[in-house]
């Protein structure tokens, strides 16, 4: 005769499993990545008419399948971006080769100079995730250091010390005016 193997009750194991996939997940934590921080603009109404920019107002920047930078077509290297947004960026009145300039009103911070200037950023299809990333960097680190200038300036203490009220003035009186074109295929 032969011998009968007990069986292992596993009616309650699906509970177990249960009871432990809700346990991991409510005490991990999952990582969130960021993305870039920009504010894209309102879809553009059609018109017929070209929007005309004075060549002085505008600072190209363009990426190549190779990764090399170019700042109003001359070879730039990617660490010396932040400093050429910012000089560009900062308001020259009276120097004929630097954006124009207007003055214009702020609450809590009165009157402000400020450049018409724009920064247009352009890639190549091929350019890497990386060197596009790095490029945003930069833009994003010399307005970062033109609000940071202006909140000590005007308020006495550093941008990310501001209130709400302080930071929104802050935000219009430094705009942060970077145009990205479509991707194009560069021959160079």
């Amino acid at each position: 005769m032969a011998r009968k193997v007990p069986e292992i009750n596993s009616s309650s194991q699906a509970d177990i499993a249960f009871l432990l996939l809700c346990f991991f997940l409510m005490t991990t934590s999952m990582d969130v990545d960021y993305g870039i921080t920009r504010r894209l603009p309102p879809p553009v109404e059609q018109n017929d008419e070209d929007v005309k920019v004075k060549e002085r107002n505008v600072m190209n920047v363009m990426i190549n399948k190779s990764n090399k930078l170019l700042v109003n077509g001359r070879p730039c290297d990617v660490e010396m971006l932040k400093d050429k947004a910012k000089e560009f960026m900062t308001p020259r009145p009276g120097d004929e080769s630097a954006p124009e300039t207007e003055t214009k009103t702020f609450d809590l911070i009165g009157d402000v100079l400020m450049t018409k200037g724009v920064i247009s950023l352009q890639n190549d299809r091929a350019t890497s995730y990386e060197m596009y990333i790095k490029v945003q960097d930069r833009l994003a680190s010399a307005f970062n250091e033109m609000k940071n200038e202006l909140s000590l300036k005007k308020f006495g203490k550093k941008y990310i010390e501001l209130n709400e009220e302080q930071t929104k003035a802050i935000n219009e009186a430094v705009p942060v005016r970077v145009s990205e074109a479509e991707p194009v295929d560069y021959k160079k």
